[in-house]
């Protein structure tokens, strides 16, 4: 087996003295596709956060190839993020700017300053951003407005841009929520193939279980901030009931 991509061991996080995850400890490897399930509130959000070190952990250990990430410092920490895209449920895309400009976005961590200022992005990495629109199959919208995109393509522009970053992580955190079926397939079909075709690692929460098969290798299931299920995708369905939606007694 690979080493892992991500380790996370005994993670715990509290909002004004609430815990919100709780001793939660997993791996996962490189090209490994995993389906993060649970109620609202369970801490999905807050775990990717945490992955990302946009919020500080308050106990445990979160490795990113090898190296714990709450004892980087702010250049090697900045580095480090050049290795995790985030996809959201929002897009997050500049609405006014073209698919290309918003994808060029992801280069911002592999360039000189001045140069994203000026908007002055070399033929390398536009090079990369027309390649990564090609991959979502929207070269021919390169230069269309986000805000002219449908909900579908402004996800997949998403996807485009992290792949200009050379990501080597992607935390997904909803982000076909807002999206038609037929797109909700199409988008996460895409983050499938692109992870076994390159060997990223995807972290993907989601809310609607039937299209967990297909898509997910894995399943983890949170509830209340624990990890209570991981779960192979073909056996998922008894963690759905038993473990992560199951009422407690006294709701019963």
């Amino acid at each position: 087996m690979s080493a892992p991509t991500i380790r996370v061991e005994g993670l715990g996080k509290r909002y004004d003295g609430k815990p919100v995850l709780r001793e939660i400890g997993f791996t996962v490897t490189a090209g490994e596709v995993i389906a993060i399930l649970g109620p609202s509130g369970a801490g999905k959000t807050t775990l990717f956060r945490c992955l990302a070190r946009l919020v500080e952990a308050d106990q445990g250990e979160i490795h990113l190839f090898g190296r714990s990430i709450g004892e980087m410092r702010s250049g090697e920490l900045r580095r480090a993020r050049r290795d995790i895209g985030l996809v959201f449920q929002q897009h997050n895309l500049i609405r006014r700017r073209s698919a290309l400009d918003n994808v060029l976005a992801g280069r911002l961590g592999h360039v000189p300053l001045w140069r994203v200022m000026a908007g002055r992005f070399g033929q390398n990495d536009r090079q990369r951003a027309f390649a990564a629109l090609d991959r979502v199959n929207l070269l021919e919208f390169a230069e269309r407005r986000a805000d002219r995109l449908s909900g579908g393509q402004q996800q997949r522009v998403a996807i485009a841009r992290v792949l200009a970053q050379e990501s080597l992580v992607i935390l997904a955190d909803e982000p076909v929520a807002s999206l038609d079926p037929a797109s909700a397939v199409s988008v996460l079909s895409l983050l499938r193939d692109i992870a076994h075709e390159r060997g990223i690692t995807v972290l993907c929460s989601l809310h609607q279980v039937d299209l967990v098969p297909g898509f997910a290798d894995r399943v983890l299931g949170l509830r209340a901030g624990r990890l209570v299920a991981d779960r192979a995708v073909d056996d998922f369905q008894i963690a759905l009931d038993r473990e992560i939606y199951a009422r407690p007694e006294r709701e019963r």
